[in-house]
């Protein structure tokens, strides 16, 4: 070990030290809160004509530029200055990308770098949110001919049933992925309250909170739909996340466009508290990565010594320490991806993955219930072997034990990483 690799390592245990006393403290004065990471704001999926390099600069340009809506968090990013410039050279920012065919119609999907997006969206000093963001709760009644029906989670026979009710949901979990915005949805059980659904009808928040504890949530939206004329009228209010609680609409001619308009306002009002300026993104993006079973001194040592020892990791610096999870935060060069290609080589970093909370957003969902397959890949992507990973849009809560720091990750550019601390197990030889 180098001289300066020894000084990195004395000064993340001594770090370590001092966050063991002020962790214990700050337990103590936790609150209740929830976050979640948002995993696939950077991939995107268009229609395109065909393969030619044409036609591929075209869905290139477009996915980018539905990208970059959804990390700025507002739509008014395309009239900055040089945005134009920025979905020129779309195919820059590109990690992988494959054309499929699908109901007879071409699409392209591409995975962009966040890196290079985030820093190509500061260069037209637009903001950029970040992957962890606020879960909002939609509590929305929809009234249709009369009759008012809760718009609530899916289950299997809801989906079969290609109710009106499954069709609001597909709109509004469709926007929601459109605007990189995590929703959920109360239980089909609330349904049969009809007391709520009048409570919610007259945006009574009292009763829609009590019914909304034990529902993972950071915001609730109390939402009422209703027909007026050739027109749909959405009004809602919200409660949490200081958002402002008074009712707010817009109206639209179909379901699609209403849902559409009404997530972009959500969007727009959460990504104007929580973005990052132009001028914080900087040149050296930094992740917070979360390891479980680090128990003793010696592992926190050998933490910060194998992170530092990564190609990419410029700095490791210790965030928090909570019993056996400790909280990193890794400075790094390149793209997020090769960060982690580098921790996957080291088998002390144990992926901790398969957790049943993640949900899958609605255009995957919605293929499931036409019985629609895609076909296999027409023209693999060039960029990468092939487009990472079958969900264009995912996201899942932070582990418990985070929510204490929820402002803190929601400001935060990268997805948080969790991994499992395994050390290697010592080995004694024989004596002679």
């Amino acid at each position: 070990m180098t001289g300066t690799e020894k000084n990195d390592v004395r000064a993340f245990r001594a770090m370590t030290y001092w966050l063991v006393l002020v962790s214990a403290l700050s337990m103590l004065l936790a609150g209740p809160a929830s976050a979640v990471t948002v995993s696939g704001l950077y991939n995107v999926e268009v229609a395109v004509n065909g393969t030619s390099q044409n036609d591929l600069r075209t869905g290139y340009a477009e996915g980018l530029r539905r990208v970059m809506v959804r990390v700025s968090g507002t739509r008014d990013v395309l009239q900055l200055e040089g945005a134009d410039e920025v979905l020129k050279d779309a195919e820059s920012l590109l990690l992988a990308y494959q054309v499929r065919r699908e109901a007879g119609e071409s699409r392209l999907q591409m995975s962009f770098g966040a890196v290079g997006v985030n820093r190509a969206l500061a260069s037209i000093n637009a903001p950029v949110w970040g992957a962890n963001r606020p879960l909002t709760l939609v509590w929305a009644a929809i009234e249709d001919r009369g009759e008012r029906k809760l718009l609530t989670a899916a289950t299997d026979e809801s989906e079969a049933g290609g109710s009106a009710v499954a069709d609001w949901r597909r709109a509004f979990l469709a926007a929601a992925e459109e605007r990189g915005l995590p929703i959920a949805f109360p239980p089909e059980g609330a349904q049969s309250d009809r007391s709520l659904l009048s409570d919610l009808w007259g945006q009574f928040v009292g009763r829609i909170k009590e019914a909304s504890s034990d529902l993972s949530h950071d915001a609730l939206a109390l939402m009422r739909v209703s027909r007026s004329g050739g027109q749909w009228r959405a009004g809602w209010v919200f409660d949490g996340m200081s958002m402002d609680a008074s009712e707010q609409s817009v109206t639209a001619a179909d379901p699609e466009e209403l849902a559409r308009r009404v997530v972009g306002r959500w969007a727009d009002a959460y990504a104007s508290r929580y973005a990052v300026a132009a001028g914080e993104v900087g040149e050296s993006p930094r992740v917070d990565i979360v390891l479980e079973g680090v128990n003793t001194l010696a592992d926190y040592g050998n933490v910060g010594k194998a992170l530092t020892s990564f190609t990419p990791v410029v700095s490791v610096g210790a965030s928090r320490v909570r019993s056996e999870r400790m909280t990193v935060q890794v400075t790094f060069t390149g793209e997020l991806d090769q960060l982690k290609e580098y921790i996957a080589l080291d088998p002390r970093f144990v992926v901790m993955e398969g957790r049943p909370e993640e949900t899958v957003s609605a255009p995957r969902a919605a293929a499931a219930s036409t019985g629609a397959e895609p076909q296999g890949a027409e023209e693999p992507g060039e960029p990468g072997d092939q487009y990472p990973g079958d969900a264009m849009f995912v996201y899942q809560p932070l582990d418990d034990g985070d929510e204490q720091d929820a402002e803190q990750a929601f400001e935060s550019l990268y997805q948080v990483l969790y991994y499992r601390w395994q050390p290697a197990p010592v080995v004694r030889g024989g004596g002679s």
